[in-house]
């Protein structure tokens, strides 16, 4: 018999961060709660995300469209063994196939919903009603529409599944209130992005950013993430030795290459790194930013950038979005969003006043370790599984 309870999680897409990132944070809470972890998950791209290592050890299945997905399922079915299945997202590849599991193994199936996955097509004013002649093209054409697993009509049924979830962990209060279920939060391994493990001027020279002062977005740019915000702020400031650092790029379109045809003197892009480099690169920062603008996408979202920030003891800008303000309580700097004006007032202020806007980080950092933890987390999730 096996000694310590295992437990699967099982990721929609493993070609992307989308779920990865939330998969390897509650992988590390579980493993200190003690219990045997791996992950599983379907391969719809080319190749793994980037940042996953062989240490991480996912276990992947080759996805691909219907009818053929069916057979990707079957696979994944087999090799699925945990004692209890966890599905990141309430997306078809994920929670679908997590409740399949059920049927047959009665085994118990949480759900993690860390995004509204509808938000991105609309939200509530999304629905699906084609003429018969669009219905067959999108189900019996080579490249119909409904033959891709992830189509917003079946992430619609699955979001209607929610309930059928023996327990449900969120991470923002928009999603709890939506969904139900237990807070969980995005938190932050702060023994690794731990400020006195790093020295700011040597991660700067290493990274080739000694000359400049630095606003750093340590994630993947998309429109409503604000960076234009910024850049436009830095316009307006002007001063030569400001650069918006950009770590990682999009890795769902061009949008990055976007900005850096229009701001890219103020842009200086470094490549993806492993997660556990990260730290030493938001060392390199004096400024983390997370100008979210207020969409339905954003109001769902608790930002991992702004952990990155706090547990590194940094000054962190943000914007008035969704749980924002609560996340930061008092220890970050938060202006309206699409507001370029207001973000620049706020970096010439705080560069203005270093000292106390490093002050700021520190109980930021203090915050971080009380609230976002993974010791945090492991004292929620421990109580989420103990009711099972």
């Amino acid at each position: 018999m096996r000694q310590k309870l295992k437990v699967s999680l099982l990721v929609w897409n493993l070609s992307t961060n989308d779920g990865f990132v939330r998969a390897s944070l509650l992988k590390k809470v579980l493993l200190k709660l003690g219990y045997e972890v791996q992950i599983f998950g379907f391969l719809f791209g080319k190749e793994l995300y980037k940042a996953i290592s062989s240490e991480d050890q996912v276990y992947s299945v080759r996805g691909s469209n219907y009818p053929d997905f069916l057979k990707s399922i079957s696979k994944i079915l087999k090799i699925i063994d945990g004692d209890i299945l966890y599905a990141i997202k309430p997306q078809p590849a994920s929670f679908g196939v997590a409740l399949l599991k059920k049927l047959y193994s009665k085994i118990p199936v949480i759900l993690d919903i860390d995004d509204w996955e509808l938000s991105w097509y609309g939200g509530d004013e999304w629905h699906y009603r084609p003429t018969l002649k669009q219905l067959a093209r999108d189900l019996l054409k080579s490249d119909g529409a409904l033959r891709n697993p992830c189509h917003p009509l079946y992430v619609k049924w699955i979001e209607s599944l929610v309930s059928s979830a023996d327990a449900v962990t969120v991470h923002t209060k928009f999603l709890q209130q939506r969904f139900g279920g237990t807070f969980v939060p995005n938190g932050k391994d702060t023994s690794l992005f731990d400020p006195a493990r790093y020295d700011a001027e040597s991660s700067r020279n290493r990274y080739g950013l000694s000359e400049y002062r630095i606003l750093m977005f340590p994630g993947a740019p998309r429109p409503y993430k604000g960076l234009e915000d910024v850049l436009i702020a830095l316009d307006k400031i002007n001063q030569p030795d400001l650069r918006l650092v950009i770590v990682g790029g999009s890795p769902y379109d061009d949008y990055d290459q976007q900005l850096q045809q229009k701001w890219g003197h103020w842009i200086i892009k470094l490549p993806n790194y492993p997660g556990d480099i990260m730290p030493d690169l938001v060392a390199a920062a004096h400024i983390v930013v997370v100008p979210q603008r207020d969409t339905l996408e954003t109001r769902a979202q608790f930002p991992l950038k702004l952990t990155d920030g706090m547990a590194m003891a940094k000054p962190v800008l943000s914007t008035r979005v969704g749980d924002i303000p609560q996340i930061l309580g008092n220890t970050g700097y938060l202006v309206e969003p699409a507001c370029p004006e207001q973000l620049a007032e706020q970096i010439q202020l705080i560069f203005q006043n270093l000292e106390s806007a490093n002050q700021q980080g520190i109980k930021a950092r203090e915050r971080c370790v009380e609230y976002y933890s993974i010791e945090a987390m492991a004292s929620v999730l421990k109580l989420v599984i103990a009711r099972l």
